[in-house]
């Protein structure tokens, strides 16, 4: 057992799990302007790729890049979130903001 908690994968599974939320995307608006909004294809768990982040699992994060299921947000979908002001789960592992449309399900 280690003394820092935080390090525990549960224990951050859970800190990530709390601080994930609905949000819309006009909110949004200066981080992807800052290149900062990764999106998450629906079919991930959001909280275990926002964890693979969090503790810099680059084989994990490497493979989710190349099958293009996570990935900076593009103008077009950026443009057709800002005409819907899409709701979105969301959580920050800084210096990113990583986003899920759940609605796609």
């Amino acid at each position: 057992m280690h003394d820092n908690f935080d390090t525990e994968p549960e224990v951050l599974k859970a800190k990530i799990t709390g601080e994930t939320a609905r949000i819309h995307w006009h909110e949004l608006q200066k981080f992807y302007a800052a290149g900062a909004v990764v999106e998450v294809v629906a079919g991930l768990d959001l909280v275990e790729v926002a964890y693979a982040f969090a503790v810099d699992d680059k084989a994990k994060v490497s493979a989710w890049l190349q099958g293009n299921q996570v990935r900076r947000v593009d103008d077009v979908l950026a443009s057709t979130w800002y005409q819907q002001n899409a709701e979105l789960w969301a959580v920050v592992v800084s210096p990113w903001v990583l986003v899920q449309d759940k609605r796609l399900h």
